[in-house]
């Protein structure tokens, strides 16, 4: 498909371009110093599509002065051809002179990055504004897929690569003096997301664009993003990110398009009936716009990003010429501060106020955006009940869910729609992916916090709860009131609070205690504490004036998943399994009530990104194999690589492609930590976000028993029992959190010991590479041979790096969690290294370890104690070995079963080292990874979106 490019032009002039069908832009050249000016003639009316290209004029014949001469390549694009070198280093040349963010003396790397951004996005622009203004005038449906995060990672080699024109830019480059590589390498990563969860959004994006779904992201422009991670000699170090200090070419400001924030103030009743909310805190969002370009088609689709401000006039110029110049910018500080970090802290309530106002930002900015687009499309006539045949939202997680009763508010408070007709378009609107089972990650938010913050929202929340409780009164009647009670409890949206007043007499419950009860009893269970009566005893205890305290009341909370399932149609888990957990333990009650609302829809990963552009080697020998590169964008064509895993010439090749990527993570990891590692060594890889429950710990565990191993055994010995390995972690563990802080610290370790150690050498290397993200993963998981995915069963919903891993044709060692179960049904059982216990046996194995009848391997007792032996160094690691002992309390007690699952997990690293002995069986493995992973593509996740969900159809532009 032709993609029509546009060259040196600033984003304002692409845009209003557009609107001229009858114009034609040239260039002239004004004297030796080779200016390009843009002049518009008309008398072009033969021209359909404006696009155009920026003649070399360097290297033509000079022109008269003031005579203008058109560019050859206005011609070629306007006849679908590809734009050449010369044209692409005229464009670049253009913006590094007009578009300029650097001093005009030299072109040094980073000028020659943005200048070609700046090139690209010109190409991109046309494209964008194509893509709108076709669903604008066709007014299809459209989905809005809402996130906090979105980990886009490097712009640059995915939009050429994208466009087809990786090639042209590589040579243009080249005349210019530089190499396309190292200019890639000066993008910074865009600090939008942490893990996971944003690296799926951003390949929805890239799948919605390149399959020409009508889509629409939404999310907040971080001035900072998360962190950058350092490590030093006491662990992980949180610094600013940076990504922001030199601007960023990809994105547009909007200033045409900002909506109103409120926080706080109150709620009044108007005279027209309708509640008002008014006072508080008034803000701004404006938009920013990222363009997504699909693989080889002209969709390009947008990601909207959201910046705070307040207007001007907001700043008090009084109070700063009286010198209270903190004061003067109070009301900009507090706007602008919702935007600076992704995930602020929350132990503080100042904390807790700022992620709540991140999220109601996120939600009310977006649905106002999305509104005014629907009553833009449907012209005079607005028919509110067509508004869900024309907008699907995804809310990603729970961190959206106030896009329900945010929704509610503007339908009923501002477009004058009656509670039910509103609430009746909000249901059939927005849908809800979960993508937990961790209780902590199902956001509940104090109600209190929220009353003060968002009234009008409470209200809205409390009739839909109301709403809620009439619906689960009605399913299930009054006559077992402790039934009723239970289903009530669980389902609710408000949690310990009473009912209404309409159903207040529905349970009655015993009256309540006035007991207070001795400090020194309060270790007590909660059963106890309720049973507790007015007993004489109590009464002697205050005529005895013994020190009291109350007992607390439970905190009044809004259960976030709640109200996505209550107001949504739609809720999907994002692996079989986990869609299981969902429906079976999670939220068994809701599916009770509502099993059409559940469905499963398995996460993917872009193919581009993820094979395509990240390793280059192993997408030639797939082309190559397979006889076409059609499985860039149809995956299912890998399975034809099964019917050649035995080849020799295939598994050589495959071989040659995975030790190119291993030596360039060799430079990698000396660059980042002064590390040296052998390339013949098994690169064993976990890279992702350091949780408890991903057990990071055992990984560094099993580590530490082979290294313990080792130096118990002579050299002969060694080399005879232990394959050759370089051990490498990634990820971030939050700011906040004590023990994932610890984990790292140990890795780092351990690091420094064993990498130091003589005796040991190259056969175990420990490496944790600091600030891991997408573009690091790019460099990782093309050189991985073995990558652990070894959660605690039932814990990871899907998971998606498992997935990136598969498919560059490196065998994966994990539990059956989450994604896993189905890559290895896909890869085949004989292709992974499983272990560990299974997701129906983690209950009963807690309730062993709460019983006290758990008995540890001796092998796991042995490693804690070398642990705790000093090895490693003066840092004092009890707390740390001491979470995974005992049978109760917070943070010990082994609740992520790595203790139980160790001595599974050892035995089965012994195969892996008897499997890698055996180059050619592992090169078949290797091949039979990538050959399964073609299910594990975000096109068919999205496919299945459009489908089952959204309701939405291609639409492919002319």
């Amino acid at each position: 498909m032709a993609v029509s490019q546009l060259y040196a032009t600033s984003s304002t002039r692409s845009e209003t371009f557009l609107h001229y069908n009858s114009s034609l832009s040239r260039f002239i050249q004004f004297g030796s110093r080779n200016r390009l000016f843009l002049i518009r003639t008309l008398n072009s009316s033969r021209l359909k599509t404006p696009s155009f290209c920026v003649r070399n004029v360097s290297s033509e014949p000079k022109q008269k002065r003031n005579h203008p001469v058109v560019s050859e390549q206005v011609s070629s694009a306007l006849n679908g051809y590809t734009p050449d070198a010369a044209s692409i280093t005229s464009s670049i040349k253009y913006h590094a002179e007009f578009t300029p963010l650097f001093s005009p003396e030299k072109f040094e790397l980073t000028k020659a990055f943005f200048a070609t951004a700046q090139s690209v996005r010109d190409s991109l622009i046309i494209n964008w504004n194509a893509t709108y203004d076709c669903y604008e005038k066709l007014n299809v449906k459209q989905a809005y897929y809402l996130s906090m995060e979105f980990l886009q990672g490097r712009a640059l080699l995915n939009a050429i690569g994208n466009l087809g024109l990786t090639g042209a830019y590589a040579e243009a480059l080249s005349k210019l003096g530089h190499n396309l590589e190292n200019v890639l390498g000066q993008e910074p990563d865009a600090a939008l997301g942490n893990g996971g969860l944003g690296r799926l959004a951003s390949c929805f994006l890239d799948s919605l664009a390149t399959l020409n779904y009508p889509a629409w992201g939404y999310g907040l422009r971080y001035r900072y993003g998360l962190f950058k991670q350092r490590t030093t000699k006491d662990g992980q170090e949180e610094v600013a990110e940076d990504w922001l200090e030199m601007g960023n070419p990809w994105e547009i400001v909007r200033n045409d398009v900002s909506y109103p924030i409120k926080f706080y103030g109150k709620v009044v009743s108007g005279s027209d009936g309708k509640s008002h909310w008014i006072g508080g805190e008034d803000i701004k969002a404006v938009a920013y716009d990222v363009p997504i370009p699909g693989y080889k088609t002209k969709t390009t689709i947008n990601l909207r990003l959201w910046s705070t401000k307040v207007p001007s006039g907001d700043f008090d110029l009084y109070a700063f010429n009286a010198g209270d110049h903190t004061k003067a910018a109070e009301a900009l500080s507090n706007a602008e501060k919702i935007c600076y970090i992704l995930y602020p802290g929350d132990e503080s309530i100042e904390g807790k106020i700022l992620r709540l106002k991140q999220q109601y930002t996120l939600c009310s900015a977006s649905l106002q955006d999305i509104i005014v687009r629907f009553e833009r499309r449907s012209g005079a006539n607005v028919n509110w009940d067509e508004f869900p045949e024309k907008v699907a939202v995804q809310m990603n997680d729970t961190h959206p869910t106030l896009c329900i009763p945010e929704m509610m508010r503007i339908l009923v408070d501002l477009k004058g729609l009656s509670w039910k007709e509103a609430w009746n378009i909000t249901q059939r609107t927005v849908a809800y992916t979960n993508h937990t089972v961790l209780p902590e990650a199902l956001e509940k938010w104090s109600l209190e916090l929220m009353q003060k913050l968002l009234p009008r929202h409470v209200e809205i929340i409390e009739m839909i709860d109301e709403e809620l409780i009439h619906t689960i009164v009605s399913e299930y009647g009054t006559a077992d009131p402790d039934l009723l009670e239970k289903k009530l409890k669980e389902m609710r949206i408000l949690d310990n609070v009473d009912l209404p007043a309409t159903f207040a007499n529905l349970i009655v419950k015993p009256k309540e205690s006035t007991v207070v009860v001795p400090s020194d009893e309060l270790e007590t269970t909660e059963e106890e504490v309720e049973s507790v009566s007015e007993e004489p005893e109590a009464e002697n205890i205050l005529e005895e004036e013994k020190e009291v305290e109350a007992v607390p009341e439970p905190p009044k909370l809004v259960r976030m998943a709640n109200l996505c399932i209550v107001g949504g149609h739609a809720v999907n888990g994002v692996a079989e399994i986990h869609s299981e957990i969902v429906k079976d333990e999670v939220f068994n009650e809701f599916y009770k009530l509502w099993p059409e609302k559940f469905q499963n829809k398995t996460n993917g990963v872009t193919p581009r990104r993820w094979i395509r552009f990240c390793n280059p080697d192993l997408s030639r020998i797939i082309t190559y194999w397979i006889g076409t590169e059609d499985w860039v964008i149809n995956t299912e064509k890998l399975a034809e690589l099964r019917k050649f895993a035995d080849n020799e010439d295939l598994q050589t090749q495959f071989r040659a492609a995975k030790r190119n990527n291993k030596m360039k993570v060799v430079s990698l990891i000396k660059e980042r930590t002064g590390y040296t590692v052998s390339p013949d060594a098994m690169f064993d890889i976990q890279v992702k976000r350091i949780h408890e429950y991903k057990r990071q710990l055992m990984n560094i565990l099993g580590i530490v028993y082979r290294y313990k191993q080792m130096k118990e055994m002579s050299a002969a010995e060694r080399k005879a029992k232990f394959v050759p390995r370089v051990c490498i972690f990634g990820g971030k563990a939050f700011a906040t959190y004590v023990q994932a802080k610890r984990i790292v610290k140990f890795i780092t370790d351990v690091g420094a010991t064993v990498n130091h150690d003589p005796e040991i050498g190259d056969l175990l290397k420990v490496v944790f590479v600091p600030d891991y993200n997408v573009s690091v993963a790019e460099l990782l998981i093309p050189s991985s041979e073995l990558s652990q995915h070894i959660s605690t069963a039932g814990m990871e919903a899907s998971g998606t790096s498992n997935m990136k891993f598969a498919m560059n044709g490196c065998i994966l060692i994990g539990t059956l969690d989450g994604a896993n179960v189905e890559i290895r049904e896909e890869v085949g059982e004989d292709n992974f290294f499983l272990f560990g216990a299974e997701a129906h046996e983690i209950a009963g194995l807690r309730k062993e370890r709460a019983d006290g009848k758990f008995v540890p391997d001796p092998r796991f007792e042995e490693v804690k104690e070398y642990v705790r032996s000093g090895i490693f160094g003066p840092y004092n690691y009890d707390e740390l070995m001491g979470s995974l002992e005992g049978n109760g309390g917070f943070g010990r007690a082994d609740y992520f079963l790595v203790g139980k699952d160790f001595p599974s997990y050892i035995e089965c690293q012994e195969k892996v080292d008897e499997a890698y002995r055996d180059q050619k069986g592992w090169t078949r493995m290797s091949i039979m990874n990538t050959a399964g992973s073609y299910k594990f593509s975000s096109d068919r996740t999205i496919h299945e979106y459009a489908r089952d969900i959204w309701e939405i159809e291609p639409v492919e532009l002319p």
